[in-house]
């Protein structure tokens, strides 16, 4: 049995699931004639923020992740994106597969707070490889593992993000908040008769900039 080499195809947005999800289109090669019977496929995704550049206003925003530019040197490490676990059916040669990875839009996620700083671009990430193979041999099976050095690289469209963002929250993002700062916000709304949170926080912003 051969190595399993993979290729990242694309990724885009899942329209209609449960919550947002991105599905990143894999190529599977195992070139022997016997084929693979199934894999059992683990995939671990992470950000690499240090293989692009920001703008001022992103590296304003990414403050809050990885300091003063400055020292990004130090501080622009990988971050992890997803840990996720996918059965491979039977094939032949080459096959190509859906990896589906459900994805937060809670800015005190790091991934989250990352991808919503950018402004547009590539995001830049590493996709690593593991699991167990169950290959055609005979009367039987054999049973091999995947090295943990079976990787790929994409980058993914800034726009896709949006475009996933945009269709489970339009033109929206999360906050969250303590129970008691919640209770006094909602005092604020109430007493004055706001509408809506959006009015709320921008009566608040308008009276502190005051």
């Amino acid at each position: 049995m051969n190595e399993l080499t993979f290729d990242c195809l694309g990724v885009r947005a899942q329209a209609h699931a449960a919550s947002p999800t991105l599905l990143f289109r894999l190529r599977i090669t195992e070139p022997s004639p016997r084929g693979v019977h199934t894999v059992a496929l683990r995939c671990q995704i992470r950000v690499e923020p240090h293989q692009r550049r920001y703008g001022p206003a992103e590296a304003e925003l990414l403050g809050d992740l990885f300091g003063a530019p400055a020292r990004w040197g130090e501080t622009l490490k990988p971050l992890l994106f997803a840990n996720l676990s996918v059965v491979v059916p039977a094939f032949t040669g080459v096959t190509e597969i859906d990896l589906p990875v459900p994805c937060s839009y809670d800015l005190e996620v790091a991934s989250g707070k990352y991808l919503a700083a950018l402004d547009d671009g590539e995001v830049p990430m590493l996709l690593l490889f593991s699991g167990t193979v169950f290959a055609r041999s005979g009367e039987g099976f054999t049973v091999g593992q995947i090295p943990w050095r079976c990787e790929t690289r994409h980058r993914l469209p800034v726009a896709v993000w949006r475009e996933l963002m945009d269709l489970y929250f339009p033109q929206s993002g999360w906050l969250r908040l303590r129970r008691d700062v919640l209770r006094s916000l909602h005092r604020f709304k109430s007493e004055r008769a706001l509408a809506t949170w959006d009015e709320t926080l921008e009566a608040l912003l308008k009276e502190a900039a005051g």
